[in-house]
């Protein structure tokens, strides 16, 4: 990358920012694209499943853009500058009139790069990891290019007013702003600006009282004149303030007196989003192959409608009993992993078929899970009591709204249907294919006589790992609950910590949860506990079998596996911030973690070390020895997933944070000096790659796939082409609610005062 021009906006903010500031704040020119094939699986559709799988896509990608609202407050203008430009002028077209502005390729490449960036991860900060990202090009040649574009040609004073607004925090990588964070640590719009720790603490402790889910919320902050805080919990909603029939929510929405503070139950976020949402599950509705997706789909739009996670709940009770469809699909406020306090859900929807020969295995895994599961190393009392089969399929993705698309999922996220009713397991096939391919030149971090292994092997054992992560890793293990009249789920006299050799101290109380308990840590922990009992059953030959490795095969799938894990853990170092000491990303600090546990093994069966690359750079190499596998590292994780298990299962937040954060701490301490290490590794990162997703359009009563070549101006031409019937009516709503929430987040720079 060339040297950003002196003076310009992102020259001093990089310099500000530290040498590794170019790197970590920017998507490279050569950044990964691919695209996602699923022209053979969509063909196999009858016409029914097609509408369904249509309406059900539209759903989704509107709500996806609810995630602009929910990242940082510049996001939506940003989004909608971009949607303008380029719904008024191709990319190509664009091109000859930024070269004529003065542009070179590689300034204009970099300007598409980050507006594909922006649609990716709806938004400018990266899905995976949370950093902000900003464009490798000077401010003024943008504006050129900008406001001397068709579409300013059109509507000069809109898209001036739109850059006006943006521009700055586009460019700007002042500390507060370089990560996701809350308080003095980042930015979120799930808080209002002036909200630290301790508000959130508050507010979960409110929303527990009031058996409220944090979910579909947001949280705003103002001071009165009366000196104390006043909190708006806002709930995400079609219907504002409309009286309504429903008692389950009007009940909610009201004011109250907690704790010397003063909150406000309001509904209502992301309302014109949600409507169309709404309109779209209706139509689907007509298609659904069985009365379980009828009944899911009314209580989906029960609860966007309302603002009812309860109606989600019923909803995704709907979902699970709906085994094997041939269109599978999940939408709401589902994963919590970005906001800051850990449990307010960023809204998806993904809508995907099934891939029926990979099923097959999946199922023949989901049919030896009871027997599996005695395998785990903590005792029968810390197990489910009863094992709910559920769905274990490979589908290919259709459409995936949302931030970032994962590689397997299991869902739905409720610790009291996860428990009573059981869950989903999906596989993400044709994502696996093409995010995680690697090519050998830009392999890191290992010894050149594991690079073609490592090769071979990493997407066959990278299948195993997703399998047994989702279905006995997040399938697995018992919370012991006391629910609100006082009854057990446990017997409390009889059943010992194996930890202590005592009867059980803690458990949950009615209305609190896994993520309301462990807060900031509890999805990188749970991500961690399910990353080892992958490790740890992959040992199992009868799960090699059904994955059909026998032998040196198989033999070699677990090597693999181990090593990518151990090598994960050294490049999980990219998403570590040393001023902040904190983490910035899930599963990479859970990977970290493990890395930590082998690494604490001894006996040689992990090494990390310092090298100098060929390059004459600093390096490292990290080394597994194959033959302590299972004699040093198995026992290894045998006693920490005991651990993990006994304390969640307890709820025993201050030993859960205490064993997890000791692993997490990343320190200068020989002999591996992880610290210095986090430069070497973010000298040598390799961007996570961009996924250009196909469209469907109905003509008349059929349905047609559009697919965009695997490349930034494909995946802009795939979101200029997304919303063909009211792109320039999205572009106002979401101006629109930026606007009216902006205040609450002016002087984006202004840290709160008070802990953070």
């Amino acid at each position: 990358m060339g040297e950003p021009e002196a003076g310009s906006e992102f020259a001093i903010g990089a310099a500000a920012a530290g040498p590794m500031a170019d790197a970590q704040y920017i998507l490279p020119n050569d950044i990964g694209v691919s695209s996602l094939d699923c022209r053979e699986a969509f063909r196999l559709l009858s016409p029914t499943e097609r509408l369904y799988a249509h309406h059900l896509s539209r759903a989704s990608w509107y709500g996806g853009l609810a995630v602009l609202l929910q990242t940082s407050p510049e996001a939506p203008y940003i989004y909608a500058l971009l949607s303008r430009i380029f719904r008024a002028q191709d990319p190509d077209e664009l091109r000859q009139h930024a070269l004529a502005e003065g542009l070179t390729e590689e300034e204009y490449q970099a300007f598409l790069v980050y507006a594909a960036g922006v649609y990716s991860n709806m938004g400018n900060y990266k899905s995976f990891g949370d950093t902000k990202f900003v464009p490798n090009l000077p401010k003024e040649k943008l504006e050129r290019v900008i406001l001397g574009s068709k579409a300013a040609q059109q509507h000069l004073e809109e898209v001036r007013g739109l850059w006006q607004t943006c521009a700055e925090l586009m460019f700007s990588l002042e500390s507060r702003l370089r990560h996701l964070g809350l308080g003095k640590e980042g930015i979120t719009t799930y808080f209002s600006g002036n909200c630290t720790i301790e508000d959130a603490k508050l507010a979960q402790n409110f929303l527990d009282s009031q058996n409220l889910s944090a979910y579909n919320t947001r949280l705003f902050k103002e001071v009165r004149q009366d000196g104390k805080p006043h909190y708006e919990v806002r709930l995400a909603s079609v219907l504002s303030t409309e009286p309504t029939l429903d008692s389950e929510m009007a009940s909610k929405l009201k004011s109250y007196e907690y704790q010397g503070s003063h909150f406000w139950v309001t509904r209502g976020d992301y309302a014109p989003i949600l409507q169309k949402v709404v309109e779209h599950l209706e139509k689907a509705k007509t298609y659904a192959a069985n009365s379980h997706q009828e009944q899911m789909l009314a209580q989906y739009i029960e609860s966007f409608t309302q603002g009812s996670i309860e109606a989600h709940k019923r909803g995704s009770r709907f979902w699970i009993q709906d085994k094997g469809p041939i269109v599978e699909s999940y939408i709401g406020f589902i994963e919590s992993y970005r906001d800051p306090f850990g449990s307010r859900g960023e809204f998806e929807g993904f809508v995907a078929i099934v891939n029926k020969a990979m099923s097959a295995k999946f199922e023949w895994l989901v049919t030896s899970a009871e027997q599996l599961l005695k395998e785990l190393p903590w005792p029968p009392a810390f197990e489910k009591d009863k094992f709910l089969t559920p769905d274990f399929t490979s589908l290919d993705v259709l459409t995936f709204a949302g931030s970032g698309i994962p590689a397997g999922i299991n869902i739905p996220n409720y610790d009291d249907l996860r428990q009573t009713e059981g869950f989903k397991n999906v596989s993400l096939g044709n994502v696996l294919a093409v995010a995680y391919a690697t090519q050998r030149e830009k392999l890191t971090f290992l010894e050149e006589n594991d690079k073609d292994l490592y090769i071979r092997w990493k997407g066959p054992s990278f299948d195993v790992q997703v399998g047994l992560h989702e279905l006995l890793g997040h399938g697995s293990g018992k919370l012991f609950v006391q629910d609100e009249k006082g009854a057990f789920n446990f017997d409390p006299e009889t059943v010992i910590n194996p930890e202590t050799g005592e009867q059980i101290q803690s458990w949950y109380r009615s209305g609190e949860t896994w993520d309301s308990k462990f807060s900031t840590i509890a999805s990188s922990y749970e991500e961690c506990r399910a990353e080892s009992v992958g490790l740890y059953l992959c040992l199992n030959p009868q799960v090699l079998e059904i994955f059909g490795f026998e032998g040196a095969d198989a033999e070699d799938v677990v090597y693999v596996n181990w090593l990518n894990m151990v090598r994960a853990g050294l490049l999980a170092l990219e998403f570590y911030t040393p001023e902040a000491s904190s983490w910035r990303q899930a599963h990479m600090q859970a990977r970290f973690v493990i890395l930590r546990v082998l690494l604490e093994a001894g006996e040689g069966l992990v090494t990390v070390t310092p090298t100098t690359g060929s390059d004459g750079r600093p390096d490292a190499r990290v080394r597994l020895d194959r033959s302590k596998i299972r004699s040093v590292g198995k026992p290894a994780l045998e006693r920490f997933l005991q651990r993990l298990q006994v304390l969640k299962s307890t709820g025993d937040v201050a030993g859960g944070r205490a064993l997890y954060e000791g692993y997490a701490a990343v320190t200068d301490a020989p002999p591996e000096c992880f610290l210095s290490l986090r430069d070497t590794v973010l000298l040598r990162k390799e961007a996570r790659k961009l996924i250009v997703q196909p469209n469907t359009h109905l003509e008349g009563s059929e349905v047609q796939l559009l697919e965009y070549e695997a490349s930034a101006t494909g995946l802009i031409r795939s979101f200029s082409e997304r919303f063909p019937e009211d792109g320039p009516e999205l572009e106002e709503i979401l101006i629109q609610l930026a606007t009216a929430d902006a205040r609450f987040w002016k002087g984006p720079s202004e840290a709160p005062s008070g802990q953070a």
